[in-house]
């Protein structure tokens, strides 16, 4: 933003010195002088009238202390501006010494810098506070800014696989002279249809990233019901019992998104269980202030180091990913991202038994009602 040129600060505050100083020093010289007038007499009797015979015997006291005080008076002045300029001015200079670390560090950062810290030291006071916080805000910055650019690269390579895969199919099939070109469009049609799939994901994520969407009274009961019901058949097929329960649990929020976040964590539950008997719970619960959904699957056994990184962007867990569900590498994140775009949190803990438990905590907008479950 182009702005005029102005003082400084250092400048406007050292005249606020001076001037306060000025103002205390002209009050308290008038504060003397309205003494002296009340109590000095106007005249006074000479002990010796014939050392003075022209006054006849009575001193002006009054003016001649006017004539004494005045210019001693605007002496102290002068002197108080000059102390209170040049004080103000060295003054002014320490209390804003720690403003010009400050403003290297933004200046560093709007140049793309983002790993430099303030560090200020000293106790804690109200610039102090102002480093910290720019310093937690830096460093969630380079945090973020590390992500978004290991997630480009990594949607990077994911959709330039599919798109040599397609190549080299056109390329193969062009050199055949007698090529099959019902599997061909088979091939392709698989190749193009993951493409898309992780596409429409990343442009979900990005959406929820923005938090371009309107806020809506929902029910996250019923998104896990609704999650649930469509993906019985995927259940059924991989011999998996869902079991629900839960309360009403009102929140405000984005349907759409919401019902994806619900149906990646059932669907990443189905698909990466045992391969056979196995168990899903989706259960919903309120708290003073939040709704709670959780979603738990029995599976192999999970370290606590690769559940905390299952949420990001292309991580599958090789022990975890079944040959017909592969998916895109994006279920868990894409989660993550719509569970911190409605400010909620969420957690990953492996089960003892094996599998491992999802719980999304998100801010509630009404008390809680009574509970409602149904076994699959």
């Amino acid at each position: 933003m182009d702005r005029a040129p102005g003082l400084s600060v250092r400048v406007k505050l050292t005249l606020s010195y001076a001037g306060f100083l000025m103002i205390a020093g002209v009050l308290l010289l008038a504060a003397v002088w309205v003494f002296l007038l009340r109590y000095v007499p106007e005249r006074a009797m000479l002990i010796n009238p014939e050392d003075n015979a022209h006054l006849n015997g009575v001193f002006p006291v009054r003016s001649s202390l006017q004539y004494v005080f005045l210019p001693r008076a605007a002496a102290v002045l002068a002197f108080l501006l000059v102390f209170g300029l040049v004080g103000g001015w060295l003054l002014a200079g320490r209390m804003l010494a720690p403003l010009t670390g400050i403003t290297d560090a933004a200046r560093m950062a709007t140049s793309g810098s983002l790993s430099h810290r303030i560090q200020l030291p000293g106790s804690k006071d109200e610039f102090r506070e102002l480093a910290d916080a720019f310093d937690a805000m830096l460093a969630r910055l380079e945090a973020h800014v590390a992500e978004q650019q290991r997630f480009a690269a990594n949607a990077s390579h994911e959709l330039r696989t599919p798109l040599a895969v397609s190549r080299t199919l056109l390329d193969v099939a062009r050199a055949d002279p007698n090529p099959d070109t019902d599997e061909l469009i088979d091939r392709l049609q698989t190749v193009n249809s993951r493409a898309i799939d992780l596409t429409e994901a990343l442009l979900l994520v990005s959406r929820a990233e923005q938090r371009s969407f309107t806020r809506e009274r929902v029910d996250l009961s019923l998104m896990a019901e609704e999650a649930t019901e469509t993906l019985l058949p995927l259940a059924e097929k991989h011999g998996v019992t869902i079991e629900t329960r839960g309360d009403i649990t009102p929140m405000l929020g984005s349907p759409a998104l919401l019902l994806q976040l619900t149906t990646n964590l059932v669907h990443n539950a189905i698909v990466h269980n045992l391969p056979e008997a196995g168990t899903v719970w989706v259960t919903t619960g309120v708290r003073p202030d939040t709704v709670v959904l959780t979603v738990e699957n029995t599976g192999e056994k999970l370290t606590p180091e690769l559940a905390s990184t299952l949420t990001e962007p292309f991580q599958r867990g090789t022990e975890r990913v079944h040959g017909d569900h592969p998916g895109v590498g994006l279920g868990l994140a894409i989660v993550k991202t719509i569970t911190h775009a409605h400010d909620g949190t969420l957690t990953l803990t492996p089960r003892s038994a094996g599998g491992i438990r999802v719980t999304v905590e998100l801010p509630a907008v009404s008390p809680p009602a009574g509970p409602v479950s149904d076994v699959h």
